[in-house]
């Protein structure tokens, strides 16, 4: 009897490399080092290539991918491109050292060259970090490897005549003239398999007042380190302090964070109020209370979120600076962190707040008067640990105080398979991508409060994926088509949703009463070439979703 074996979708094919990424991300940091480019880093490599997320875009092919070397270096620390060691360790005190903390533009995370070739990265924000930053350096690293196969002649004996030039300008830190610019990125373009135009775009994005050649550099040295692999045996490697390895997944920053926080509402008198949490930035829910008073001569001449948007722009420090200063002094109490979260937190009292002419309901009694925690947004699984701690009693030398929570709102960013850049998902369920695991509520946001605002609404299920960098389009377009009903992806919802449930549900730390709202405004469509995370930000289109999704979070507490 003939059997029939059915051919493998490239959806199944994915999962099943996301399933061996993370196996052996996890099996490397209990191992404690390992070499990226050496046998112990081979089932990353080979499984990322497999996948070809759609954020890495040309990973698979010959020429290097400039779109995602721009969205890794963005979420990596300068320099680290020059680096043979990478050290991923716990808080372990580099702080008050007199190494210089890098932090990277587009990740809140503290990194320090300790030399010429070693880079430590701290971790306090859970697995996800570690999950982050491995993705990322593997991309770099095929990536390097592409550079070096492009530039290494005669078995390896000799370099390209461009490899030459780039490597003196470089080593000799050459101020160049336009044509002299121009000449390189010519050769740039030879060692990278891309236009004249692609070169010159990305070495514009890279260009800072600093460096304005950072470009060179980083391609340089992301070629030169892998030469040396090739060709001297000095392999570039990455490590894991045992004290990292100790502290991950023990909750030790999200309790410190959590108990500030608590600390404050009872210095404060406002443990025992209706406390209502909100995930989201540091700036919709203070500018959406406070804006309109702080700046009344502004808020005048602007219509629907025009006061928002003003504040949006880079160059209106000023006008936010009054706003700041205005909520501290009418009930805002801002936390910055110092726990290793880089979760700051507003405490907003709204007792203190003057309603009169705003859109929102001033309280009766003082007592019943809302408490708004506001958190900055938490990192993957961190988010679990971060609200299952913010949701334990308070525990003082006299009591155990149980916290009175009335909701937990989430507002987040997420990719839409769906509509695009600006568009807003309601979620009635989150799964969580490569478990069996799914998690549905009831949410208090529904799809019609958020109608009208000139941007599409959906509502279905929300997938919370392992890392929003490990995606492609064959395995989103299998959940979106499926029963699954998938409207969009992101990284917290599942965390988020575990955690409250539990609290409310088994543990009785809060009343099973408590009101969940969830909605996202999209970031990317992942499904759409030249929509992803790794084309840029939403600029001042992100205003409208996230300014119509905190005034309705806000409605729905005060009213």
């Amino acid at each position: 009897m003939t059997k029939i074996y059915k051919e493998r979708t490239r959806a199944q094919e994915s999962t099943n490399a996301i399933e061996r990424l993370y196996i052996s991300m996890r099996h490397l940091f209990s191992r404690g080092f390992y070499k990226p480019m050496g046998v112990s880093g081979e089932t990353l490599r080979k499984s990322l290539l497999q996948l070809r997320p759609e954020i890495y875009g040309s990973i698979a092919e010959d020429k290097i991918e400039l779109n995602g070397l721009t969205y890794v270096i963005e979420r990596l620390p300068e320099g680290i491109e020059e680096c043979q060691f990478i050290n991923l360790t716990a808080d372990e005190g580099y702080r008050n050292s007199h190494f210089k903390a890098i932090v990277p533009p587009k990740r809140r995370r503290n990194c320090y060259r300790i030399d010429k070739d070693q880079m430590n990265i701290e971790i306090t924000r859970g697995r996800s970090d570690i999950y982050d930053i491995l993705t990322h350096l593997t991309f770099l690293f095929i990536e390097s490897h592409k550079i070096k196969e492009r530039v290494l002649i005669s078995d390896g004996k000799k370099v390209t005549r461009e490899w030459q030039n780039l490597e003196d300008t470089v080593l000799h830190n050459k101020t160049l003239s336009d044509k002299e610019k121009d000449v390189l990125v010519v050769h740039l373009g030879s060692i990278l398999g891309r236009t004249y135009d692609e070169v010159y775009q990305s070495y514009n994005t890279f260009s800072t007042t600093e460096n304005p050649n950072r470009f060179f550099h980083l391609i340089y040295w992301l070629g030169k380190l892998a030469i040396n692999e090739e060709l001297y045996d000095h392999k570039r490697s990455i490590r894991f302090s045992s004290v990292l390895s100790e502290e991950i997944g023990r909750h030790y920053h999200g309790e410190e964070w959590a108990n500030d926080i608590k600390k404050t509402l009872l210095e404060n008198s406002l443990l025992d109020r209706p406390i209502h949490i909100i995930s989201a930035n540091m700036h919709s829910v203070l500018n959406s209370m406070y804006a309109e008073k702080a700046l009344p001569t502004e808020a005048k001449n602007q219509e629907g979120f025009g006061l928002y948007e003003l504040l949006s722009n880079s160059d209106s420090k000023p006008l936010q600076t009054k706003v700041k200063n205005y909520a501290s002094e009418n009930g805002l109490i801002y936390l910055k962190d110092v726990s290793g979260t880089n979760i700051n937190v507003q405490v907003i009292d709204t007792a203190k707040i003057d309603f009169e002419g705003t859109s929102f309901t001033a309280p009766t009694k003082k007592e019943d008067a809302a408490v708004i925690i506001v958190m900055d947004y938490a990192f993957g699984e961190q988010a679990y640990e971060t609200m299952d701690e913010l949701l334990k009693p308070y525990k003082t030398d006299k009591e155990t105080i149980h916290l009175n929570v009335d909701s937990v709102s989430i507002m987040g960013k997420a990719g839409i398979l769906e509509g695009g850049k600006g568009d807003i998902m309601i979620p009635s369920a989150h799964v969580f991508e490569g478990t069996a695991d799914n998690y549905p509520f009831k949410n208090e946001l529904k799809k019609e409060d958020l109608e009208g605002f000139g941007v599409q609404v959906f509502d279905g299920t929300m997938v919370t994926v392992l890392g929003t960098s490990l995606q492609n389009k064959d395995l989103l377009k299998f959940f979106h088509d499926s029963t699954w009903n998938v409207i969009g992806l992101e990284m917290e919802g599942a965390h988020y949703q575990k955690a409250i449930q539990s609290a409310s549900g088994i543990r009785g730390n809060i009343s099973d009463k408590v009101k969940v709202r969830y909605a996202y405004y999209a970031s990317d469509n992942p499904l759409e070439t030249g929509a992803t995370l790794a084309s840029g930000g939403l600029g001042m289109s992100g205003v409208t979703p996230t300014y119509a999704i905190t005034l309705k979070i806000l409605e729905q507490i005060l009213k």
